[in-house]
């Protein structure tokens, strides 16, 4: 069984195509805008397997997100994979210091994303 991706993002249009990307993929979803809200949910939702999470959102960032989460025991383990627009080397390895096990580049390349969560299965 496919594992409950949750989708972090503050453009709604993002989490829409990525939802129906993935969804015809067999994947469930659950989906907020707010860095502050995906923490809460990953609390909530113990069904939650994987986070995507965009880097770059108002309020809290997802840089700062993923430090809370690992921060926080009962979630520290959930698989993240970061979503950024920023495409230099050392982004990548910026997301990978904070916890992400992977890091994809806006605009998503679909093939590069289903690899990345197939590694995480």
């Amino acid at each position: 069984m496919k594992k409950k991706i949750l989708i972090v993002d503050d453009d709604p249009r993002n989490i829409f195509a990525l939802k129906l990307t993935l969804k015809s993929r067999g994947y469930q979803m659950e989906s907020c805008t707010m860095a502050q809200e995906a923490i809460q949910l990953l609390q909530e939702d113990d069904e939650i397997g994987v986070v995507l999470m965009d880097m770059m959102m108002p309020e809290m960032d997802g840089y700062e997100a993923i430090k809370v989460i690992r921060s926080t025991p009962s979630i520290s383990q959930v698989p993240i994979i970061a979503v950024t627009a920023q495409a230099m080397q050392e982004d990548r390895q910026k997301c990978l210091d904070v916890g992400a096990q992977d890091y994809v580049k806006k605009p998503i390349d679909v093939d590069v994303l289903l690899t990345a969560l197939e590694k995480l299965h």
